[in-house]
């Protein structure tokens, strides 16, 4: 068994790395604005959390559906064919928040966005096999895209921000994403992509993906990735929404908690290249978690004057969780099969950041207040810290990373 081999010159190889980098940024400059669009839309159309929510979890359900459905795409179509096909879908959804002011019409387009989303990233995700030579340089470069995707969350929300205070809609975040958008397709044709070289004659369909969702390590690298994902969108949906009305001793903080989030997220995501020079993912996995636990219970005892700090701060904590398991489980397979993997556990991911946020809502609308609804996040993110002490000690995944690296090495 041999795995592709990539041709291609020192130069493209760079640009298609920034060009990844960049789509990373656009995606997180919308997605992650979300938190700060909601408590506009609850004000301007009179709807409750859970029909607000529905900004966020629409697109999700898209992104999750395109995934699973789509995925296979990168495989058989090609990295650079799927890329640009998700990436003009984007732009041309994101033109038409300029024709409309309805939020059901919103609501379309968002799942056209979605849609677009799963079909560009997944592309994206199998291109990073392609330029990586080890399971150790994958994990690094995923952590550098979702560093790139970090810094894309802190722009968003400031640009929804400045775009308020001087009273223009927060559509034209999106008018400006699509601009970026549909200068990165043109930039993604006229790049050069990798050729890889196939070692399977049978193409990649529709059910490579339905048979990868029963192999252990994509359903369990998924299942935790689902677990992380439901602890991180309950900051940039619901945190701004829970400070809104904070009046206490640090209202500054509570103003800029999100972007401080955001900006801790997006450094951690750089510190972590050093750390996984220096130590095991798996115990770094194992502590991360225990920080982003006890940050929400720390929320729970608090209460909000706790929270202002502590949620914050769990970005910090949060920003290696997802890259690097990402990174391991598509790394336990070989490279023409990544489009599919990458399908698979983006459902899993989308699927996550569409109901998590969905069920706070509710259960916040249930109870009279958001801060019923992270009872629920801070369940998830106990659950997530044990399952990264049962990966540090039983490691379930080693011979796999291991046949792998000596495949790909």
């Amino acid at each position: 068994m041999t795995k592709s081999h990539t041709h291609v010159s020192s130069d493209p190889l760079q640009q298609i790395r920034w060009l990844t980098y960049m789509m990373f940024f656009m995606f997180a400059m919308t997605s992650d604005a979300v938190g700060m669009i909601i408590p506009e839309l609850i004000t301007e159309f009179g709807l409750s959390m859970t029909q607000a929510s529905a900004f966020h979890y629409a697109p999700m359900a898209l992104i999750a559906f395109s995934g699973l459905f789509l995925g296979f795409l990168a495989d058989s179509l090609g990295r650079k064919k799927t890329i640009m096909l998700g990436l003009l879908l984007f732009s041309a959804s994101c033109f038409l928040f300029a024709i409309s002011s309805s939020f059901i019409f919103f609501i379309f387009l968002l799942c056209c966005i979605g849609l677009a989303i799963g079909l560009f990233k997944t592309g994206a995700l199998a291109l990073l096999g392609d330029i990586s030579h080890s399971n150790a340089e994958h994990t690094k470069t995923m952590n550098k895209v979702e560093g790139f995707f970090g810094i894309g969350a802190i722009v968003g929300p400031a640009l929804v921000g400045v775009l308020l205070v001087q009273k223009v809609s927060w559509t034209y975040l999106y008018i400006i994403a699509g601009i970026m958008c549909l200068i990165l397709a043109f930039l993604a044709w006229r790049a050069e992509y990798p050729s890889v070289v196939k070692s399977t004659e049978k193409p990649a369909s529709l059910a490579t993906t339905m048979k990868m969702i029963k192999n252990p390590y994509a359903l369990g690298f998924s299942l935790a990735i689902a677990l992380y994902v439901a602890t991180e969108v309950a900051i940039y949906v619901w945190m701004p929404t829970l400070l809104k009305d904070y009046t206490g001793s640090w209202p500054l903080l509570a103003t800029y908690a999100l972007t401080i989030f955001f900006i801790l997220r997006a450094a951690g995501r750089f510190i972590a290249v050093w750390l996984l020079n220096r130590y095991s993912w798996q115990g770094v996995m194992a502590y991360l978690s225990l920080g982003i636990a006890l940050c929400y219970v720390g929320t729970l005892v608090g209460g909000v004057d706790w929270a202002v700090g502590l949620l914050p701060l769990s970005g910090l904590f949060m920003s290696m969780v997802y890259p690097t398991l990402n990174s391991k489980g598509i790394s336990c397979f070989p490279v023409q099969q990544h489009g599919a993997v990458a399908g698979v556990i983006l459902f899993f991911t989308a699927l996550s950041a569409a109901l998590a946020p969905l069920f706070m809502g509710m259960i916040s609308d249930y109870f009279g207040h958001v801060r019923y609804g992270f009872y629920l996040a801070t369940g998830f993110a106990i659950i997530l810290f044990l399952a990264m002490l049962f990966n540090y000690f039983r490691d379930p995944s080693a011979s796999a990373l291991q046949e792998s690296n000596l495949i790909t090495e």
